[in-house]
């Protein structure tokens, strides 16, 4: 599926298929989550992405999980991730609100995945091992807020002030 956003600087072009190229190509985000009386919490995570789908490994006493647990199986979720396009000034970035749930290590969807290599990368420093060891599973939802992406680097450069849009999926 292909979409095109309106900005006021012009047209940004990002299909889905870019879209989800770069979030599986990244492994860091910002997860935002709500506590029960209603105070916001933002924590930097590793993830790994499988059909389209983020997976976050965290221990069951995280504030995170506490808050994802507590707002039940489709707790919501914000995320934003930096998508560095320049070694220096602000990266680019992708931004969408979706759902958590709290997975064991012994779900069975997620037993699968923990062996392929982008689970790999986010769980082999020992946290499959720690006791209270889980795993957020985040969908998206269809709208993805995007800023620098879908359009050439020297028009990002030119004019930061325009360069946002949305993607729907």
């Amino acid at each position: 599926m292909s979409t095109t956003t309106s900005t006021t600087a012009g047209q940004l072009t990002l299909d889905e298929q870019t879209l989800w190229r770069k979030i599986a190509s990244r492994s860091f985000c910002n997860l935002a989550t709500t506590c029960p009386d209603g105070t916001p919490h933002v924590a930097g995570v590793l993830y790994a992405v499988a059909d389209r789908t983020l997976y976050v490994s965290t221990l069951r006493p995280s504030r995170k999980a506490r808050n994802v647990a507590a707002a039940g199986a489709r707790a919501p979720v914000s995320v934003c991730i930096p998508v560095r396009r320049l070694p220096i000034g602000p990266p680019s970035s992708i931004q969408f609100r979706g759902q958590a749930e709290l997975l064991g290590l012994d779900d069975p969807a997620l037993v699968p995945l923990l062996e392929t290599k982008p689970f790999r990368a986010i769980t082999s420093h020992g946290e499959l091992e720690l006791p209270g060891s889980c795993f957020l599973r985040i969908e998206p939802g269809s709208r993805f807020v995007i800023y620098g992406l879908g359009l050439p680097l020297h028009r990002l450069i030119r004019d930061p002030l325009h360069a946002g849009g949305a993607v729907q999926v």
